[in-house]
């Protein structure tokens, strides 16, 4: 039986391809998920909380240069333009159709500045950013791609910068969703990455790839949301030297 996702393996990650076809790299379905209660419907309808604590936590960052980390659904990338004004958004994604989605999203040509790139293989230089921003990014990828991109964004902030996260918190064992097994299972089955993203804890995997990278990590701020099923996180990068 043909396979529909092999359509979409050239230039893209094979789990990409594999598991999230259907949600990031047709034309149709980026049409349909970029609307607002569809977002906040995958999210429990908690979109705009976990959105409004990304940007109060972004207003407490370096603005000098902001790499949002991958595309997203719904109205963060136009917020995050205008709280950083007039200094430019960088932004990537190995999908051109999700960069035409945020390209559309721009007011003006000089406000958003894309590139088409694998999250895990960084095409920019080393300590360039002032903050990094991955929003509902690390659950969607198998461990091995999720530590080469925690790399990545490691290695392209620069000293004292921020690394903002905001996803699914660790493993929700007393939340209602994750205790009622038809919920769990739905959302599991549409996510196959996420039960492996749950067992982990994140600040430990951060600061396993910033010593490979000569750098350390330190938690800066920790917000649950939802009852503790998602997060938003920041964390300080340094040189290594410096936090000794």
């Amino acid at each position: 039986m043909f396979k529909i996702y092999k359509h979409f393996l050239k230039s893209t990650p094979d789990y990409l391809a594999r598991y999230y076809w259907w949600a990031y790299l047709w034309k149709r379905s980026a049409w349909f998920f970029d609307h607002q209660p569809i977002i906040n419907a995958i999210l429990f309808g908690q979109y705009n909380k976990l959105m409004q604590q990304t940007m109060a936590e972004l207003a407490k960052t370096d603005h000098h240069r902001v790499l949002q980390l991958t595309c997203v659904y719904g109205k963060l990338t136009p917020n995050l333009i205008h709280a950083i004004s007039p200094t430019p958004l960088h932004i990537t994604d190995i999908s051109p159709v999700q960069l035409a989605l945020a390209n559309s999203k721009k007011n003006s040509e000089h406000e958003l500045l894309n590139t088409r790139m694998n999250a895990e293989h960084l095409g920019y230089q080393s300590d360039v950013f002032s903050t990094v921003v991955l929003f509902f990014l690390l659950h969607e990828m198998p461990p091995e791609a999720r530590a080469h991109t925690l790399s990545e964004a490691i290695r392209v902030l620069a000293p004292n910068g921020t690394l903002l996260i905001t996803e699914y918190a660790e493993l929700p064992k007393h939340h209602v969703l994750y205790r009622f097994f038809p919920t769990r299972w739905v959302t599991t089955k549409l996510e196959p990455f996420l039960n492996g993203f749950w067992h982990e804890h994140l600040p430990d995997v951060l600061q396993q790839q910033a010593k490979a990278q000569g750098k350390a990590v330190e938690q800066l701020t920790h917000t649950n949301i939802f009852k503790g099923f998602y997060r938003v996180t920041s964390f300080q990068v340094t040189s290594a030297t410096h936090k000794d």
